[in-house]
């Protein structure tokens, strides 16, 4: 099977070949590790220039992420901290997570740069797609987990204050959580990103995912479990559901833009 936008080839014995035709485009594994060498130097220099950035609103940025945690407490409770640089450590975390986000669209181009010789030659332009898909993925992660996800765990764990056990969650516990939440849903919100370059190869289709639906499904309740910091059902269910909208998303996604079928599908269609 040949790979969009190559047209599909008669012949099985030269599908698997166009399947590879144009990758590396003659570059060396030495000029990879060198462009590698330039990603990191230039990714560090964009979040630099980022957390300098953040460091201008700070008190801002810490008042927003701090905000469902503080609306969660019992009345009389407050966050504390423990160790003399524990709170300015987690200035200098934040202004590094405002960075990070300041300096996304810049580091998923350069990533793009990165691998697009082991890309066919046809799927090359759609840098502007990676950049801005993987970056709204990552963004709408993160507000589920701030607006939705974080605020829910938030409130159930103060649930259990009472006059004679006061929830008094410390500073760096709570952002840990956040942190570590915040980093596993951006990952898991890639999904329908990863999808449409893969329908676009022709790698996978909207039939394999629906086949696969199930697999899915139960894997999904896996990861959601993993996540979750909590054992109840509700929490899980609530980081789950999103998972499973995402796939059903992908698979319109696949079903919209898929031009060609798998190559295990197109080879065993061809055997029956």
């Amino acid at each position: 099977m040949a790979l969009v936008p190559f047209p599909r080839s008669p012949s099985k014995g030269t599908r698997g070949a166009q399947i590879f035709d144009g990758l590396l485009d003659k570059v060396s594994v030495l000029e990879l590790l060198e462009q590698f060498r330039r990603l990191l130097v230039h990714s560090a220099l964009a979040v630099s220039v980022g957390v300098l950035a953040g460091f201008l609103f700070i008190n801002r940025v810490v008042d927003f992420i701090l905000g469902p945690t503080r609306r969660s407490l019992p009345t009389g409770s407050t966050l504390i901290y423990t160790q003399p640089g524990e709170a300015f450590g987690l200035y200098i975390q934040i202004a590094l997570i405002v960075g990070v986000v300041f300096a996304m669209p810049f580091i998923m181009y350069r990533i793009w740069r990165l691998v697009m010789p082991l890309m066919p030659a046809g799927a090359r332009r759609f840098a502007v797609p990676f950049v801005l898909f993987t970056t709204l993925g990552f963004l709408g992660g993160a507000a589920f987990v701030h607006f939705i996800a974080f605020p829910y765990m938030m409130v159930f764990f103060a649930s259990f204050n009472t006059p004679d056990l006061a929830f008094m969650p410390r500073l760096s516990d709570v952002f840990d959580l956040y942190t570590k939440m915040l980093l596993g849903m951006g990952a898991v919100f890639q999904l329908p990103t990863a999808v449409f370059f893969l329908s676009k190869a022709g790698l996978i289709t909207a039939r394999w995912l629906l086949r696969s639906f199930r697999y899915a499904f139960l894997l999904i309740f896996i990861v959601a479990a993993v996540i979750t910091p909590t054992g109840d059902m509700v929490t899980q269910t609530i980081f789950a559901a999103p998972m499973v909208a995402l796939y059903l998303l992908s698979i319109m996604i696949a079903w919209i833009f898929g031009r060609a079928r798998p190559i295990d599908d197109a080879g065993s269609e061809g055997e029956e």
